[in-house]
């Protein structure tokens, strides 16, 4: 299983940094694992975005997300893709609101908004607590605290586990997302400020000190 980091720069991106997205492979399998501000470009200085196989969305903040708005733009306008983007849906496993909340980001005004439908370009599944295989690798999701429905996820291939935080608050989700993974990606960019609410991130701190902190192998 190969991790590729586009982007980790919490809330906002930053000068030459890109917000949240990651690319997971894995048996031939190309997963994308959010899409934040900043991550579509980064994407293409390694990959072709045509080559995901799939898209999983942890939540739908828009520096997880707001970068689907011009993957929509190159999947349904490129002028010479490898494939047409019309037969092969891009599958998109993320909170049951996606096809609503990315057709509003999508749409540049009201009018619009009302007829926009992303049907064309992505096949939505609405993530839960139930495993889905994608091709060869199994994803799960682990509902965790954020104040939008977030999800941690764990990404399993041939006896090796990935597990990814997205954003939350310390829960004791956190103990079954790490439970025996191999690598624990825990989004870790709040700060430890007392005026800091203390349930929608995890800081560095937090990360490091959570009883299943043992097992993890990287904090961004």
């Amino acid at each position: 299983m190969r991790l590729t980091i586009l982007g980790c720069s919490g809330s906002i991106p930053g000068p030459d940094r890109a917000a949240s997205g990651y690319l997971v492979e894995a048996g031939g399998a190309v997963l994308g694992v959010d899409l934040g501000n900043g991550t579509l470009a980064r994407m293409q200085s390694v990959l072709n975005p045509f080559r995901l196989d799939a898209l999983v969305l942890s939540h739908l903040h828009p520096d997880h997300c707001a970068d689907v708005s011009a993957l929509t733009v190159l999947r349904r306008y490129h002028p010479d893709p490898p494939y047409d983007p019309r037969q092969h849906r891009l599958p998109v496993y993320a909170p049951a609101e996606a096809p609503a909340r990315l057709a509003n980001a999508y749409a540049p005004h009201e009018a619009e908004r009302r007829q926009t439908d992303l049907g064309d370009v992505y096949e939505f599944h609405p993530l839960g607590e139930r495993p889905v295989r994608i091709g060869p690798v199994t994803v799960t999701a682990v509902p965790v605290v954020h104040p939008t429905p977030s999800f941690g996820l764990r990404i399993e291939h041939g006896g090796t586990t990935l597990a990814y935080t997205g954003d939350t608050g310390p829960c004791a989700a956190l103990d079954r997302l790490a439970e025996g993974a191999d690598t624990l990606l825990s989004e870790a960019c709040w700060t430890d400020a007392p005026d800091r609410p203390a349930d929608l991130h995890l800081s560095g701190r937090q990360a490091g000190s959570w009883p299943a902190g043992r097992a993890w192998a990287g904090c961004w």
